[in-house]
């Protein structure tokens, strides 16, 4: 009898609760979105393990650079998938960060067919580029995969060892792979948001 009318006082406390609207907020409050969970586990992979991409994952990060927004949608950029032997000896001539990956994403940029900002010149091309690389990373990790943005490379190198680049500049390498290795210590660290961000 007596557990009987502590479920009944349990039933009636929750009811009341429900009816006063107190447990609005736990059953309302917004969960971090998918984009936000991808862009917190995403780190810059700098040890893969050797093994090959699937031609229809490359094919997908493909298709997110594609669909990157650029100015103006003009999409001064081109992307270069180097993979064979001899195309990433040619490359590890001109940096020494590629990182044992066997695919690596080489991404330009053509100022000539960029949108240009009337006021003051400004060139939108490496913006672009920028966009197109992020959604290469994004998708990479997205897909179970490791990157890394290299900026350190020698583009007289690139130029000699690759003339079919001719009219392009090279913006950024992003070598890819199954990650062997977590993130360094530094990934975490994150100016807070009233560093980052202020309203005017």
């Amino acid at each position: 009898m007596a557990k009987k009318l502590i479920q009944r006082l349990s039933d009636i406390s929750n009811i009341h609760h429900r009816a006063a609207f107190t447990d609005v907020l736990k059953h309302t409050a917004p969960k971090p979105s998918q984009f936000l969970s991808l862009a917190r586990e995403r780190y810059s992979c700098r040890s893969f393990d050797g093994r090959t991409v699937p031609d229809e994952l490359i094919e997908s990060i493909l298709e997110a650079a594609r669909l990157a927004p650029t100015a103006m949608d003009k999409q001064p950029v081109h992307v270069w998938v180097v993979r064979t032997e001899e195309a990433l000896e040619k490359l590890g001539k001109a940096t020494q960060y590629l990182y044992d990956s066997k695919l690596v994403f080489m991404v330009g940029c053509n100022p000539s067919e960029a949108w240009v900002r009337k006021y003051d010149g400004k060139n939108g091309a490496e913006v672009d580029a920028a966009i197109v690389g992020t959604h290469i990373m994004m998708e990479a990790a997205d897909l179970g995969l490791g990157s890394v943005w290299v900026g350190s490379f020698n583009p007289a190198v690139i130029a000699a060892e690759f003339p079919e680049l001719a009219g392009w500049e090279v913006v950024a390498l992003f070598p890819i792979g199954y990650p062997a290795g977590g993130p360094s210590p530094r990934h975490s660290e994150r100016k807070n948001i009233e560093e980052l961000a202020s309203e005017l």
